[in-house]
């Protein structure tokens, strides 16, 4: 074998260790593409669609899904204070604050269209309730005005059919008395009477509409 054919075989073993630099700068700029598009698509993912309003609401307007458009917006974990799609109910909302043409509709901006025919009041109960009271229940509102001597005169109902809310927790001097307070809806027209009532500190029941058909 020649000195020449051996020369070149070294000559192509060292040559298959050679590391072009050039090489790790295009595998540098193909990683940096790679992770550009990852981040391109992570970011992406994070966007919502959430609804913004269509044209200026105003205090009082009802509206419904037509009157919303969908944005996909990135709200960094604030999805929860605007509406989505999945938050409009078939009878729409009714605008408690103004909202600009095109901005996002916040979810404390709207209320719900039976706010406008019902109010919730909290009343306070003496006594104990009805075991048949509980959330969803329809009861009739009674009450009982103080005399001079310290008696009730006779009930009267203030509000018929009234839904009960909740019962809420006794706590405090209501505790102490025994009574209980609830949360009931009751009719705009009527709210004035309970309200009066509350007011002075009259004797207020709630009688169930209609008794359970079982328990």
């Amino acid at each position: 074998m020649s000195s020449t054919t051996t020369s070149q075989r070294k000559e192509g073993g060292s040559r298959s260790w050679w590391f072009d630099p050039r090489f790790a700068v295009g595998l540098g700029l193909v990683a940096a593409s790679v992770i550009g598009v990852l981040w391109l698509v992570s970011t992406a993912d994070s966007s919502v669609q959430v609804l913004a309003a269509r044209a200026a609401l105003s205090p009082g307007d009802r509206i419904d899904a037509g009157d919303l458009v969908s944005q996909s917006v990135r709200l960094d974990g604030a999805e929860g204070k605007y509406l989505t799609g999945d938050d409009v109910p078939d009878a729409g909302f009714v605008v408690t604050r103004s909202v600009s043409a095109g901005e996002l509709v916040p979810a404390s901006a709207v209320g719900s269209p039976a706010g406008v025919t019902v109010a919730s009041i909290v009343v306070s109960v003496r006594g104990e309730l009805a075991r048949s009271i509980e959330a969803g229940t329809s009861v009739d509102i009674w009450s009982a005005h103080e005399t001079e001597n310290g008696a009730f005169g006779p009930p009267a109902v203030l509000v018929s059919s009234a839904a009960v809310v909740r019962i809420v927790e006794s706590k405090g001097i209501i505790a102490d008395q025994g009574g209980e307070s609830v949360e009931v809806l009751v009719p705009r027209t009527k709210t004035a009477r309970v309200l009066e009532a509350i007011a002075n500190d009259d004797a207020i029941s709630l009688v169930p509409v209609s008794l359970p058909a079982k328990g």
